[in-house]
């Protein structure tokens, strides 16, 4: 079984391709418990992906988020 690779998946409001960004293990922790809360909020968070990168994610322009797999070969919302 290849290595996960974690990655922030953000549809946005306006429609469009998904926005991809891939995170570190401990970025990806700290998500999961906090993601659901920033969109329903609106805030604005600071994420640090894979690259170390810093990325501003305004939340009020979100209409769905989720960590996912970049390695899954198969995509079905919300099974795995």
């Amino acid at each position: 079984m290849a290595d996960q690779k974690p990655a922030l998946v953000l549809h946005l409001a306006t429609g469009g391709e998904p926005l991809l960004f891939a995170l570190t293990t401990e970025e990806t922790e700290r998500l999961t418990k906090d993601l659901s809360h920033f969109v329903r909020t609106g805030s604005v968070q600071t994420i640090q992906t894979r690259d170390d990168s810093e990325v501003a994610i305004n939340f009020s322009h979100v209409a769905a988020a989720y960590i996912d797999d970049l390695n899954r070969k198969t995509r079905v919302f919300g099974l795995h």
